[in-house]
Formats: C-alpha cells, sequence, structure tokens
C-alpha cells in the first residue's frame, strides 16, 4: 500500500495534478477559456463604454448631429416637393428640369454611388433586422399551433368534447332523463 500511495503522492501530490496538467498541454481547460472569454469581452465593454462615456454637449457636436439626420428626410420631401411643383406651376418644373439635362453623366454616377451606399447600408441593416424577426416568429409557430388545437378542443361544439371516456357512471348518467319540474307542471298545465 505504501508504493501506490507515493505513486499517487508523485502524480496528485503536493496540490498538483500532472495528469490534468500534462493534458492542458495538449487540450484547453474549458473552464479556465471561458473565464478567460469572459474577462476579454469585460474588457471590451468597458472600452466601448469609456468611449461612449464622453457627452457631446458642444454646439458643433448637436450641429453635426443634426446634419447626419438631414438627408433622408431632405430627399424624400425634396421629391414630394418637386411633385407638387409640377402639378402647380409646370412651366417653371420644366425649364428647372431642363438644366438637370446640362448635369454630366459622371457627376450622375457620383450621386448614384453616394446616394446607394448612404441607403444602402441602411437597408441592409433593416433587411438583417427583419430577417431576424421572422426566424424568432418562425420559431414560435409550433407553439402556437399547439395552444390553437389546446383552445379548439375546449369549445363546445367540438367533436367528441362530451365523450365521457372510461367512465361507465357518467355515460349511463348522460342517457338517463332527468326530473325537471317546470317541464312538468307545463306538461300538466297541457293535458289539463
Amino acid at each position: 500500500m505504501g508504493i501506490v500511495a507515493d505513486i499517487f503522492g508523485v502524480i496528485f501530490g503536493g496540490g498538483r495534478n500532472v495528469l490534468r496538467e500534462t493534458a492542458e498541454v495538449f487540450v484547453e481547460n474549458a473552464e479556465a477559456g471561458a473565464q478567460r472569454a469572459q474577462t476579454v469581452r469585460g474588457q471590451a465593454m468597458q472600452q466601448f463604454g469609456a468611449e461612449f462615456a464622453v457627452p457631446r454637449q458642444g454646439a458643433f457636436d448637436r450641429f453635426m448631429d443634426g446634419l447626419n439626420r438631414l438627408p433622408r428626410p431632405a430627399l424624400a420631401l425634396g421629391t414630394l416637393g418637386l411633385f407638387i411643383t409640377a402639378m402647380v406651376d409646370p412651366l417653371w418644373f420644366a425649364a428647372r428640369m431642363q438644366g438637370i439635362v446640362l448635369v454630366p453623366e459622371p457627376l450622375w454616377w457620383l450621386l448614384g454611388v453616394i446616394v446607394s451606399f448612404y441607403f444602402g447600408a441602411r437597408h441592409q441593416r433593416k433587411g438583417q433586422d427583419f430577417q431576424r424577426d421572422i426566424a424568432a416568429t418562425m420559431a414560435r409557430v409550433p407553439q402556437v399551433v399547439g395552444n390553437i388545437t389546446t383552445l379548439k378542443a375546449l369549445r363546445g361544439d367540438s367533436p367528441g368534447v362530451a365523450d365521457a371516456g372510461g367512465d361507465a357512471q357518467l355515460s349511463v348518467a348522460v342517457v338517463r332523463p332527468e326530473q325537471n319540474p317546470a317541464l312538468e307542471d307545463w306538461k300538466a298545465l297541457q293535458v289539463g
């Protein structure tokens, strides 16, 4: 017993586990890896929080935020304004459109690229959000179908809702006529 105890003492003694330490050379300790990943995530979140912790209170920051929100409404309202102008004063509108004819084609390409990048990124983000919402909705479909089936089974006009099952006393009680004193009184008045 002394030799076995000495061997185990060499392998597991002194607060060390030689087998575990040797295995960790080849395979990462999952618990230690998760702890390291949690530390990295926590530090990254602290860094992101520090970047946005400084409140933007300057006039320039407020002006730039407002300027960033301006293009979409300006383009939408400007287009609606063009339609209204074309209906109200067609000659003025036609004269302005003749000026647009003189814009060189490379400038149109540049405008198309700018508008595509500006709205394309937003469209892609909204599309991805929409797909994520659809996937979450589709994941709930089996539960909703099960709930609807359960609710339909509870309706009074569902087939088999009044089935007594294997309860013989209930089956007999269902077909036995009840005593109805009001009906008996009515029958007596009809005969008499």
